[in-house]
């Protein structure tokens, strides 16, 4: 599935979520993972008497996806 016309993390966040009001997203946390190195960040919506977040990675073409990409392994081949 392509995530092309999902550019922001609005969008994606909307898409698993649902249409939110424009003000109660919140960013609550963003670094770097060990692993991979890759960007994420932990968005939380504010309700009335409930929070519910969710995790992005930002991928290495730029895309943003709720599970984080596979690490980078060593690998081999023989010919």
């Amino acid at each position: 599935m392509g995530i092309a016309s999902e550019t922001t993390l609005r969008a994606l966040f909307e898409k698993w979520l649902g249409p939110v009001p424009a003000t109660p997203l919140r960013i609550t946390r963003s670094a770097r993972t060990p692993s991979t190195q890759g960007v994420y960040v932990h968005i939380e919506l504010v309700l009335p008497g409930e929070r519910v977040g969710l995790f992005f990675f930002r991928r290495s073409d730029g895309s943003w996806r709720v599970f984080p990409p596979e690490a980078v392994r060593p690998s081999m081949r023989a010919r």
